[in-house]
């Protein structure tokens, strides 16, 4: 969000760029106009020494036509010049007004530049933070998932070992139930021995006191 937010004022202020194209150019137009203005310069100078030294005699010799051509095409040059040295002021005035304006342009791109450094450096510092951050993260998840996948492995040994032993008990509980109905099956045999001759010495006991009291 960061770099987006700082690329879009950096593109904002990619007019300078064109501000700067624009400045080359007028640059090159006001040299041209310069060298221009100078060799109009250089010829109405010399016109004009011709004028004022020796050339009145020059003119002289000539017919007044000519002489009229002469000095139109010497007004007509000098108005031009007049012309030109205006539009050379004008240039220059735009020039060094667009160059005030391109200087504050250059001045503010940089102070986004460096701001846009600034943030990228503390958005460079911030990823490779969130980086470790990650890293140790992942390290720490890997490390508990290895120690659930231990604990499960114990815990599944365990269940596997109460199992066994469950199975084991279970077969043993068994072994003893049927030891203890046989034995018990035994004891209710000898019990049903022991009551039958019981009954069979009552009986004969019996037997015994009826024989006595007939004989006594």
């Amino acid at each position: 969000q960061v770099r987006g937010k700082r690329e879009a004022e950096l593109k904002a202020l990619e007019h300078v760029c064109d501000l700067l194209k624009a400045a080359e150019e007028k640059q090159q137009k006001l040299t041209f106009w310069e060298r221009i203005c100078a060799q109009r310069c250089q010829t109405l100078r010399e016109l004009q020494v011709q004028v004022d030294d020796g050339s009145v005699s020059f003119m002289g010799n000539l017919s007044v036509e000519e002489n009229c051509n002469i000095q139109n095409k010497y007004e007509d040059l000098k108005r031009q010049l007049g012309k030109m040295e205006f539009q050379k002021e004008k240039l220059a005035c735009q020039l060094r007004k667009e160059d005030e304006s391109l200087q504050c342009g250059k001045l503010k791109l940089e102070e986004k530049i460096a701001e846009y450094k600034v943030l990228t450096r503390q958005l460079e510092s911030a990823l490779e933070e969130g980086r470790k951050i990650v890293a140790e993260e992942q390290e720490k998840m890997l490390n508990k998932e290895e120690a659930f996948q231990t604990k499960l492995l114990v815990l599944e040994n365990e269940l596997r070992e109460g199992q066994e032993e469950k199975e084991q008990l279970l077969c043993l509980f068994h072994r003893n139930e049927k030891h203890h109905e046989v034995h018990l099956k035994e004891l209710e045999n000898s019990l049903q021995k022991s009551e039958d001759k019981n009954q069979s010495i009552q009986n004969y006991v019996q037997f015994l006191k009826a024989a006595y009291v007939t004989m006594f």
